[in-house]
């Protein structure tokens, strides 16, 4: 690319930092409330170590879990056009949906009533469905802007005038061919525009996907972190574990389809693997405030 990385996604993750301190800020102010609703079994010393090693094992699941595909071309099962990969891709898709539609929206329906709340308006208005709605449309408002975006990038790379020190935004491929004439020191580009149009969804599937993934691993990480009950957090490693690895080989098989760059690749590994033990160290802070 001949734009940096980080500068052409600096709006992506400005939007991921400004939901997690909005998604954040709401838990510190309703710390303090009062209503009848403490943990039994409570031992911040033992709950310490259960986190401790939530982060451990989360971070090794995480990393496995999306680099297994990246890596997987070493793999002939893992390979992106064989049915194995479909099939794990597939089931890792379905626990993303699990994961937001057994776990997330009940619990939402569940502490957006309760009784800590106000009855105006947090009784008077279904502010779940509301939540659960505007997110949707703030995805494909994403998606929307990352497909023009990358669009418009790509045809004023292939406008012709474009000398060969640019490198293109779809890397080379068997379907892409270029064509040089030098007695008129133009350059062209011919290419299957379906075969171009495929690896530009792909490369905006990964990154929608990973903003939504990384804003929901930030909160679950909180969740574990200000627990302080030994008997919630034992099940919540495994359950977490389990989830990290399987979302994570979701994202590296999009990662994997979108053929993007070695930095690109390491630096969403990376947020990917790092943004629940994060999201868990908060919660730690959280819970000794």
């Amino acid at each position: 690319m001949s734009i940096n990385f980080l500068d052409r996604h600096l709006p992506l993750y400005k939007l991921f930092a400004c939901i997690v301190i909005f998604l954040v800020l709401p838990s510190l102010i309703l710390g303090e409330c009062t209503c009848d609703n403490d943990e039994e079994d409570r031992d911040k010393t033992q709950a310490l170590k259960y986190k401790v090693g939530a982060i451990a094992s989360i971070l090794v699941a995480g990393a496995i879990g999306v680099c297994l595909p990246i890596l997987g071309k070493s793999f002939e099962a893992l390979r992106p056009e064989k049915n194995t990969f479909f099939v794990i891709k597939a089931f890792a898709a379905g626990v993303i949906l699990s994961t937001g539609f057994i776990h997330v929206l009940p619990d939402a329906f569940e502490n957006l009533t309760s009784p800590c709340l106000n009855e105006n308006p947090w009784g008077k208005f279904p502010f779940t469905g509301f939540v659960a709605m505007m997110a949707t449309i703030g995805t494909l408002m994403v998606d929307a802007s990352a497909t023009s975006y990358y669009t418009k990038s790509h045809f004023n790379k292939s406008k012709p005038g474009n000398f060969p020190g640019d490198e293109e935004m779809v890397q080379p491929h068997e379907d892409h061919v270029h064509v040089h004439t030098h007695g008129t020191h133009g350059h062209s580009h011919g290419a299957i525009p379906s075969a171009d149009s495929e690896l530009l969804r792909h490369r905006i599937i990964s990154q929608v996907l990973e903003l939504g993934i990384v804003v929901h691993s930030v909160i679950i990480g909180i969740s574990l972190g200000a627990s302080e009950s030994p008997k919630t957090i034992r099940p919540l490693i495994a359950a977490l574990t389990f989830h990290q690895f399987f979302e994570g080989m979701g994202l590296g098989g999009c990662i994997a389809q979108a053929k993007f760059k070695s930095r690109a690749i390491a630096i969403m590994v990376l947020f990917f693997s790092l943004t629940t033990p994060v999201g868990i160290a908060i919660g730690i802070g959280i819970s000794n405030v």
